[in-house]
């Protein structure tokens, strides 16, 4: 249950940051209210699955988890700009976050 939890701490983490984005700086009004309520629920989420998985690990999954998708959403959805420095940096991002999952197991 607890790695269903992070998953769900992952996508508001990923939705509030879309919505810091469509905020326009906080100009835009209920973007700027997601900001607030979807990160709350990530980190109140956060504390949760903190009872049951490692901080070091709990903590780099969320954190690559939720750069790797908010990268995709950028290039796919905002058009944002990407390269293979920058596809390759997230690959490694990836990498790190199976390695530290993998040597907690071990």
């Amino acid at each position: 249950m607890a790695w269903v939890l992070l998953a769900v701490t992952i996508l508001l983490e990923v939705a509030g940051s879309i919505c810091m984005k469509l905020s326009n700086g906080f100009a835009a009004f209920w973007p700027s209210v997601g900001v607030f309520v979807f990160y709350a629920a990530a980190f109140a989420t956060l504390t949760i699955v903190l009872k049951t998985i490692e901080l070091s690990i709990a903590y780099a999954i969320w954190a690559g988890a939720g750069t790797a998708l908010i990268a995709a959403i950028g290039i796919l959805a905002f058009g944002e700009s990407t390269s293979s420095l920058k596809l390759a940096s997230l690959a490694l991002v990836v990498l790190g976050v199976i390695g530290l999952n993998l040597a907690s197991q071990a």
